[in-house]
């Protein structure tokens, strides 16, 4: 079932993974520079590999319990993003004012509430199952 809600914010939470940190700086270094997601390894493979995870998700639609599952692992994933901006962003000097280090730092944040959003909807499907599995 592909066409379901879930599928939207995951895909939304992959585009937000995947596309948005190539355009949207993440901080700023020392030298005011900004710093994009290619600049920073770490960065990249969470960023990568959060998007991807939202992907395969999607395809696993057959499987709501898995779906569930990888969806929390993604969660788990990008709380560990956040922590890492947020290390790198307390190494430059000026603390925490994001909006000089850049938008980018929302950006697993927008990713969470997405997932989040899917999993709801991933459990109502399953308990709408269970429910009419109860009725036969």
């Amino acid at each position: 079932m592909i066409q379901r809600i879930q599928t939207i914010y995951l895909f939304l939470a992959a585009l937000v993974s995947l596309v948005l940190p190539a355009f949207i700086s993440l901080y700023s270094n020392e030298a005011g520079d900004p710093v994009f997601v290619g600049d920073d390894s770490i960065a990249l493979t969470l960023f990568s590999a959060s998007g991807i995870l939202s992907l395969a998700t999607i395809f696993l639609y057959a499987k709501r319990q898995n779906q569930f599952v990888i969806g929390r692992l993604n969660i788990i994933l990008n709380f560990a993003l956040l922590g890492v901006l947020v290390y790198h962003s307390q190494l430059l000097s000026g603390g925490t004012a994001v909006l000089e280090k850049g938008i980018g730092m929302v950006l697993p944040l927008i990713s969470i509430v997405l997932i989040v959003m899917a999993n709801k909807a991933i459990k109502r499907d399953e308990d709408l199952v269970k429910s009419v599995d109860r009725l036969r």
